[in-house]
């Protein structure tokens, strides 16, 4: 406690000196001065209109109690400060004016104030007697009288201060104490009353709560960031998830569960906000939704609710989340953000906690990470201007958090100023604002709003791009399945007479790839992006072909495509992107003769092949009646020289593309193709010339063919005949695959 004295200035030594015009932060470390009780380092000077102030916490601005000393300044504009080394015993000329000074003085700190003209008006000087300091202020001429604004108090005696809403002791020592009579969630209104005006702060995983506990989120779960009694049913719920690393994770959206209501309000990414499932769209005028007012601006969203007496506001700019709880009497509070007991794992909500999100991972470190660099950054939270809002808010739980995250986590998507950023909106929310501290920082080019209205997937999160500007990127836990295998996305996916390739728009983009410029063999097939999420398909069909290449070998028909980019460029003969060439196809197999043998009894026998997952159906089946079409029944006896039709059928070939064709039957007396007797029907895809009862028809045009005979046994064989026909598919072009003069003209393209 200071006293506050007019007496000759002192005799001084020489020693450190600081100048400062119009205002400054004066360094008295080595003579640091004590005032109401707390020591402080450095002293707050500056002139505002006609007076000169001195303050302990922060640079004066009017209403904000930053612990100054106010004082006419005269006709001074400028000053200095030196800082004196000297001991002063007790006893000395000090002492014996102020009979209440007990200890020996170390150091004396002598503000000089001076006018345009160098002339001195006025010395200010602040002694450092241990636990005691003094005030000594001397004028000169030209000096107009002044007055000081500050709070004494008579020694050994104990009162109330309703202007701090404390019961304030001073001992005979002149040393006082003060014992507040707000709680730990409540602040002292300045006329004797306590309201409460707390902020909880969500920042990377930490949860800076309302008394500035610290709670680290470990994982990728939802956990209850605030809730009260005073509403039932009522909780914010904090949904975390990882972004480039799978061992940190980030606050991913803010949900208002209204239980009464049966509904809840979601703050997402890019400033949007959704009731249950549907998007609301907002401005700054108020929607009022179940009792929450939803308003949006340049720096995000927030949601407002009002009960008994307090409000509960929540705004979350997609990075930060900030919940404001201001009224009379504050609520009982709970969650990460309140003072309960419990811990963090507690706290966590199943019902927006999806499966395995706790699940922990360790990566390895990111050589870019330099700790001590980080940290320094992270102590400017103790320094001007932040230091104007110390007192109201302490530094050091959010100089924890960024420490913690900045020392894992790399320097990028802005990070390092968000945690500026984070602390400078909690001091705003208590009406402090912490001038010019962007520019002071360098984070200028900072703005927490550049991904406002960026929609992102759930598998991307807004960030800084490899090349440059900002937008969606893919997540750790998503990027790591495909990165492994060097892939873009999906497996391709061959259905139907169809084919496609999904790939994720944030892996191109991580590798320079814009999607839209990309496209098949033929340039107007290009990728569709899912607007949900973010995935982008290549797919050709037998109706759009989009320059598919058809190829074939003995085995397989093979239909290949290409993803490339457009082969142009604004610069002219140069490009700024890389060549990007990605092949994907889909198969035929070949069929197999093994697979087809039936008997005369048999009607139809069908085989199922999979070829990839391009499927066709080959089936052959006998009909008594070549005109009826009357089929042969199973088992079924025919009669000798009895007139049978055959018919091959290939479903679901592309037959625009792919015929069948076959190109031998024959029959044996056993259920082997490779069977002693054999009698061949069909030779290279023609009927057998010495049998005039063979004819085929349709071979090689399209999905089906068929051939009739008539029926006959095997010499000295009794009972069934077993028939058996080899056919293989032909890529097809004009006539190639009709067979001609009992020879194919081509089997394979």
């Amino acid at each position: 406690m200071f006293c506050i004295l007019y007496l000759a200035a002192l005799s001084v030594l020489a020693g450190e000196s600081q100048n400062f015009t119009s205002s400054g932060e004066m360094n008295i470390t080595s003579c640091p001065i004590t005032y109401y009780g707390q020591r402080y380092d450095k002293v707050y000077v500056g002139f505002n209109a006609s007076r000169f102030a001195v303050c302990f916490n922060g640079e004066y601005e009017p209403g904000i109690k930053n612990d100054c000393i106010l004082m006419s300044g005269g006709t001074a504009d400028r000053g200095s400060m030196n800082i004196y080394a000297r001991e002063i015993p007790t006893g000395s000329g000090v002492h014996d004016l102020l009979p209440n000074l007990k200890l020996a003085g170390k150091c004396v700190n002598v503000i000089t104030l001076n006018d345009s003209q160098q002339s001195e008006i006025q010395q200010i000087e602040l002694g450092n007697f241990g636990p005691q300091a003094i005030l000594a202020i001397q004028t000169y001429s030209g000096y107009t009288p002044f007055d000081v604004v500050s709070v004494v108090y008579k020694t050994n005696t104990t009162g109330r201060d309703p202007s701090i809403c404390s019961t304030v002791s001073c001992d005979a020592s002149g040393v006082a104490a003060a014992v507040s009579d707000c709680g730990p969630m409540e602040r002292c209104n300045g006329n004797g009353s306590c309201i409460s005006n707390n902020v909880c702060t969500v920042i990377g995983s930490t949860v800076i709560g309302f008394a500035g506990q610290v709670h680290a989120v470990p994982d990728r779960c939802g956990y209850t960031l605030f809730k009260t009694s005073s509403i039932p049913g009522f909780q914010v719920v904090g949904v975390f998830q990882e972004r480039r690393r799978k061992d940190f994770s980030f606050l991913k959206r803010v949900i208002l569960q209204l239980d009464t209501a049966g509904v809840q309000i979601s703050l997402e990414q890019g400033s949007r906000v959704l009731l249950d499932t549907r998007e609301l769209r907002l401005n700054t005028t108020a929607m009022l939704v179940r009792g929450v007012e939803l308003t949006k601006d340049q720096t995000g969203v927030t949601a407002k609710m009002s009960a008994f007496n307090f409000t509960v506001s929540v705004h979350f700019d997609g990075s930060i989340t900030h919940v404001h709880l201001t009224g009379p009497n504050g609520p009982d509070a709970h969650g990460l953000c309140g003072n309960s007991s419990r811990t963090v794992s507690e706290e966590k909500v199943s019902t927006h906690s999806v499966t395995g999100c706790d699940t922990q991972y360790n990566e390895a470190a990111d050589p870019t990470i330099n700790c001590s660099t980080s940290t320094d950054w992270c102590n400017l939270l103790k320094q001007a201007p932040f230091s104007a809002c110390n007192m109201q808010h302490d530094p050091q739980p959010f100089i924890t958090a960024c420490t913690q995250t900045l020392c894992n986590y790399p320097e990028v998507d802005g990070l390092k100023c968000q945690f500026l950023e984070a602390y400078a909106g909690a001091c705003s929310l208590s009406n402090i604002t912490v001038e010019e501290w962007k520019s002071q920082t360098r984070c200028s080019a900072f703005y927490h709003g550049f991904c406002q209205d960026t929609f992102c997937s759930d598998h991307e999160f807004c960030g800084q791009k490899n090349k440059g500007g900002t937008g969606c990127v893919c997540r750790a836990m998503f990027a790591s399945k495909y990165k492994s295998t060097g892939s873009f996305g999906e497996p391709m996916v061959c259905e139907q007479k169809a084919a496609k390739l999904t790939m994720a728009k944030c892996l191109l983009e991580d590798k320079g790839i814009d999607f839209s410029v990309l496209h098949l063999n033929d340039v107007d097939c290009k990728g569709q992006m899912d607007n949900e999420t973010h995935m982008v398909t290549f797919s050709f069909d037998t109706h759009k072909t989009c320059g598919t290449v058809i190829l074939a070998n003995t085995s397989q028909i093979i239909y290949k495509n290409t993803i490339v980019n457009r082969n142009s460029s604004t610069y002219g003969i140069i490009h700024r992107q890389d060549s990007v060439h990605v092949d994907f196809s889909c198969l035929y197999d070949q069929p197999d003769i093994r697979n087809f043998a039936f008997t005369l009894s048999d009607s139809s026998i069908t085989h199922h092949i999979t070829s990839g997952q391009w499927i066709y159906n080959l089936s052959m089946k006998a009909f008594r009646d070549t005109d009826t079409k009357e089929a042969l029944q199973q088992r079924g006896e025919t009669q000798l020289d009895e007139k049978l039709l055959v018919e091959l059928n290939a479903d679901g070939l592309d037959d625009e593309m792919v015929v069948l064709v076959t190109e031998s039957c024959w029959a044996t007396d056993q259920p082997s193709p490779n069977g002693s007797l054999r009698y061949d029907l069909i030779i290279k895809g023609c009927p057998n010339p010495v049998d005039s009862t063979v004819t085929v028809k349709n071979n090689g045009q399209g999905a089906s063919n068929s051939f009739s005979f008539h029926t006959f046994q095997f010499f000295g064989k009794d009972g069934e005949v077993f028939l058996h026909c080899r056919v293989v598919l032909c890529v097809k072009k004009g006539n190639t695959c009709i067979p001609v003069g009992r020879q194919l003209l081509t089997r394979f393209t």
